[in-house]
């Protein structure tokens, strides 16, 4: 595939084990309207090389992805917001129709669409350093990107509520026992895992191995089709609220939020 036109997100191909790294690894990989963009593309490109035969997402530095950038939010305009929320959509359903396996390296902490992004692998392998979250709720915002469709399929509605309304994060061990993720791993230890398991994907029967995900993945994807559309028009609602503004200030000022229902 053609790289040229990717900034933010880096890529090493290697006999057939194609891994994505996001490269903002200053702001710990949060999400900038560039790399959105980019995040927007990047799976369907994968979906159409014929070399790659599977795929590792993780994170450059110290982190996996620490979600939106809330620099990002404060300057959007409604052309933005549209925007976002097209990207958004697509980057969840092309995940889905991605037919390569995707093996998720989460070697840091993992926040909002960033959670998303690893839920959202085939198969998710932690640093045991590493906290996963979705605190959309925080910033006055609905879990709008995916994790309305996602946490309640891997853990079940209960504990996907709790987590998605109070924004709590869970340590590596805690979402393992769970069932939010498959398996914790020594930090230094998780590329090198995550990419085994890719290797052993991509050396093994793939017309099995992709015709097996296509069918498992008809559970997730009548799941956010029921769901993804409504969670992404009631984030972008919340975008505009007041609730949201004072979140955006807080964060600016250094302060707790104070929320208002409006």
């Amino acid at each position: 595939m053609n790289t040229e036109g990717y900034r933010f997100i880096k890529f090493d191909l290697d006999r057939g084990v194609l891994t994505l790294r996001l490269n903002r690894p200053e702001a710990m990989n949060a999400i900038n309207a560039g790399l959105h963009e980019e995040l927007s593309r990047v799976f369907a490109d994968v979906a159409a090389d014929p070399e790659v035969h599977a795929v590792v997402l993780t994170g450059e530095g110290r982190g996996f992805c620490g979600g939106g950038d809330l620099a990002w939010f404060r300057d959007i305009d409604q052309q933005g917001l549209d925007q976002l929320f097209r990207e958004a959509r697509k980057i969840v359903i092309d995940m889905l129709e991605l037919p390569q396996p995707i093996i998720a390296a989460v070697n840091g902490h993992a926040a909002g669409l960033g959670a998303t992004l690893a839920l959202f692998c085939d198969m998710i392998y932690v640093a045991e350093s590493a906290k996963i979250a979705d605190p959309h709720v925080r910033v006055g915002i609905a879990a709008g990107d995916g994790g309305a469709a996602i946490w309640p399929l891997l853990v079940g509605p209960a504990r996907a509520k709790q987590y998605l309304f109070t924004g709590d994060s869970l340590s590596a061990t805690e979402a393992e026992r769970i069932g939010l993720v498959n398996q914790v791993v020594a930090g230094d230890e998780t590329l090198a895992v995550a990419t085994a398991m890719a290797r052993r994907m991509a050396d093994g029967p793939r017309l099995a191995i992709k015709a097996s995900k296509a069918s498992v993945n008809k559970i997730l994807r009548d799941t956010v089709n029921l769901v993804l559309d409504t969670s992404l028009a009631l984030e972008k609602e919340n975008f505009l609220s007041a609730d949201h503004k004072e979140a955006i200030k807080a964060f600016e000022e250094k302060r707790a939020p104070v929320f208002r229902g409006v």
